[in-house]
């Protein structure tokens, strides 16, 4: 199993928000998570991140073998964890090229591996660039420093491509992409990690990115925990009934 979450609890302050999710998500799957406004989407994503400020209370996290709760953030990232944010940060005065390199060899580093020469990185990076239809001259530039919400969302999906992980989170990957970008984006989800050794945790409001990427498997979350999984058709349901009646 690639991810096996168990009676996960966590609290943000003195608040419970996640409150007893368990989620499976084997290696070759896509699965998506669809829920309410506040629901705990982006506490489960920043609690598998590892970020501060979010106290896990009970349960545990199983990542290809490992106690991923036991890990430090950088220890999940090279450990193979991916995680795509909603609203990606932007860094002033470090280039995507320069930072995108770091954060790879880094992870290299500590997986005993090599690092990539200047000439390899490069080409490497326009490969993943070429794939989502992104300049390289935009990789050049201040890491999302005057990008769109579409450009810094295929950034970050180029990004994810450099790092090539086992498993990647994704925050509403499409929050703020126009239809053209949307495309290009699941195009590029797919591309990327639709792979028998990869694994997908796709968090989205919206049937339109599913239409692309395909989910084999869809979970509603509400209440801090899993409510109900079935196949993409139970993504269409919520589309047509909402999530009170399809929760009825």
């Amino acid at each position: 199993m690639m991810l096996e979450i168990t009676n996960l609890h966590a609290s943000v302050g003195d608040k419970p928000i996640l409150k007893g999710l368990t989620l499976s998500v084997p290696a070759g799957e896509v699965h998506a998570i669809m829920g309410p406004n506040g629901a705990g989407k982006s506490t489960l994503t920043n609690v598998l991140g590892g970020k501060p400020g979010y106290e896990v209370t009970a349960g545990s996290v199983t990542f290809r073998g490992q106690d991923l709760l036991a890990l430090e953030p950088h220890e999940r990232a090279a450990a193979g964890l991916f995680l795509g944010f909603q609203y990606p940060v932007e860094i002033p005065g470090v280039s995507n090229v320069q930072f995108l390199r770091e954060a790879l060899n880094s992870q290299r580093k500590a997986r005993g591996e090599e690092p990539l020469s200047g000439g390899e990185f490069l080409k490497l990076a326009k490969d993943k660039a070429a794939l989502l239809r992104m300049d390289m001259e935009m990789l050049k530039r201040q890491v999302n420093v005057g990008f769109s919400g579409g450009e810094k969302k295929r950034a970050e999906m180029v990004q994810m491509g450099i790092l090539d992980p086992a498993f990647a989170v994704l925050d509403e990957t499409d929050s703020g992409l126009d239809i053209d970008a949307l495309r290009i984006v699941g195009a590029g989800i797919n591309a990327i990690m639709r792979s028998p050794d990869k694994a997908v945790l796709l968090i989205t409001h919206y049937q339109r990115l599913l239409d692309v990427v395909k989910p084999d498997k869809v979970s509603i979350l509400a209440g801090g925990r899993i409510v109900e999984t079935g196949g993409p058709e139970l993504a269409l349901r919520l589309e047509a009934e909402g999530y009170d009646a399809v929760m009825a």
